[in-house]
């Protein structure tokens, strides 16, 4: 009985593979430099970086499991990181009225101003290690990653 790789892929399918593999890649190596820049420039983490970048979109504040839903991670992984920032002072959590389990999280004016800071740097930080993208590149690439996105959502 044979016991090779399995099926033989077309060329398109290779070429797919490869494409996923440099992605990868490619999504590895920014995250990297990312989260290092993160922790040497500003004291902070990545994650904590996406909560901040969504609450700042989010001027009344979120609810914690809708936070978890917007970042698509656990209640869990967002309550140790929320804890984080309220202790630096840049998330306030405001009871809901009528429950009190509830709590919206908000940004503090002292962390929209923090946040402003390092989401101007981040963009700098995307846009220098993409310069070799034109923007027609870039926008042509943003959609085709929209389709497999929108793929993903109907299927």
């Amino acid at each position: 009985m044979d016991s090779g790789p399995g099926p033989e892929l077309s060329a398109s399918s290779k070429a797919r593979l490869r494409l996923w593999l440099r992605l990868l890649k490619s999504t590895r190596r920014v995250e990297a430099v990312l989260r290092d820049r993160l922790r040497t420039e500003f004291a902070t983490t990545l994650p904590r970086f996406d909560v901040m970048a969504a609450l700042a979109r989010y001027d009344e504040g979120l609810k914690m499991s809708a936070l978890s839903g917007v970042l698509r991670v656990s209640n869990g992984n967002v309550t140790g990181i929320v804890d984080r920032l309220v202790e630096d002072g840049h998330v306030v959590r405001v009871r809901m009225p009528g429950d009190r389990r509830a709590s919206l999280v908000r940004l503090t004016p002292d962390g929209r101003a923090e946040f402003a800071r390092q989401a101007a740097a981040h963009a700098a930080w995307i846009d220098a290690l993409l310069d070799d993208f034109t923007e027609a590149e870039a926008e042509a690439l943003a959609t085709r990653f929209d389709a497999v996105t929108t793929q993903e959502e109907e299927a």
